[in-house]
């Protein structure tokens, strides 16, 4: 981790943060950057946020969740009961753009009875419109079946790469994001928006800027009830993250470390002055474990959101970069908390959980 040049990055942004808030102050524009005060009023109404980063199991992906023939809301059902059961308060979902485009009217339909299912399980869902990782290209209708010991063999980029930088699909995209944000923008099931995941990933790097400057004013100009992030994932990526961190209420991350690296990725961060989120960690054989992670996160009153709940089709169980080309089961699973069925993958894990989240 280039933590240096990230903190570097990060003081300057802080400086800077002061003044852009300055500049937009004029009467009856869109919405601006929360306040820090506004900012911890916000997160001192919640109970310390705990969750998961969630699909189904029957998904391999978000076009697969979302789309109508293969949207599961009884198999939803049960696995947030899981997570209830664990005391879990919220989930880190992936939205898909096309899945929006092929019913526009349909596709909220199905977001509108997912937060009623969450809802029902005292979870408080935070949504993510973009994603920079993995699979280039997508197809509206049958997903491919997963490829055998590899890891979210069939996730997809949003928009995907090269719509990502053509300008000339931004309008679509733009009605998208403000077609959702004004549904939803007062709908208190919701916990937040996180605009874009990992912006740059895929080798796209500053390619991304374009696009993702446009999100942020798409969602500014709604300016939703529930605050807005983008969150922190390389801390290389100097212009990027101090857009990100400029505009963003609520400081979200991701850490997939040590604890006593995640622990100065917390120190860093807590510069800023806002509440803190890490809406990924948990990578076993890294050494980001429940165990040594979690009760770091709930002593610094940082968010917990971990990575995979459930085994199925993205195969996160394997390793990014590890595959197992007969499909055995790794020696140690990389994600998950679950098996298919509900079993706890680990009890001691399922029990510290719970211990976390019921202080």
């Amino acid at each position: 981790m280039k933590l240096k040049n990230y903190a570097i990055i990060l003081c300057l942004a802080l400086a800077f943060s002061t003044s852009f808030a300055q500049k937009n102050k004029k009467v009856g524009e869109p919405g601006k950057v929360w306040s820090v005060e506004k900012a911890n009023a916000w997160y001192a109404q919640h109970r310390w946020l705990s969750g998961s980063n969630y699909i189904p199991s029957n998904a391999i992906n978000q076009l697969e969740m979302w789309q109508s023939d293969t949207f599961s809301p009884g198999l939803i059902d049960k696995e947030l009961g899981w997570a209830e059961g664990i005391g879990f308060n919220t989930m880190r979902v992936f939205l898909y753009s096309k899945a929006w485009s092929q019913d526009p009217a349909g596709f909220k339909k199905r977001v509108d009875q997912f937060l009623s299912i969450s809802a029902k399980h005292g979870i408080s869902p935070m949504f993510v419109f973009f994603d920079d990782c993995w699979n280039k290209s997508s197809t509206i209708g049958k997903q491919p079946e997963p490829k055998t010991g590899i890891h979210n063999s069939g996730w997809l980029q949003d928009p995907g790469d090269p719509d990502f930088k053509e300008e000339a699909k931004f309008p679509e995209y733009e009605k998208y994001v403000k077609d959702v944000l004004t549904t939803f923008k007062s709908d208190k099931r919701i916990l937040l928006w996180d605009l874009y995941n990992e912006p740059g990933n895929s080798g796209k790097k500053e390619a991304t800027i374009p696009l993702l400057t446009k999100v942020i004013e798409w969602a500014r100009a709604v300016n939703p009830d529930q605050p807005i992030s983008i969150g922190l994932w390389d801390w290389g990526f100097n212009k990027l993250n101090a857009l990100q961190l400029l505009n963003s209420d609520i400081i979200t991350y991701h850490n997939y470390e040590a604890p006593e690296w995640h622990q100065r990725t917390i120190d860093l961060l807590k510069a800023s002055g806002r509440p803190l989120i890490c809406t990924e960690y948990m990578a076993r054989s890294r050494n980001s474990r429940f165990a040594n992670v979690m009760p770091l996160l709930k002593k610094e009153n940082v968010g917990a959101i971990n990575w995979g709940f459930a085994a199925g089709k993205t195969n996160t169980k394997y390793a990014w970069d590890t595959p197992l080309a007969d499909g055995s089961d790794p020696i140690e699973w990389f994600h998950e908390i679950f098996q298919a069925d509900g079993t706890p993958y680990r009890l001691d894990e399922v029990n510290l959980i719970k211990k976390m989240n019921s202080k």
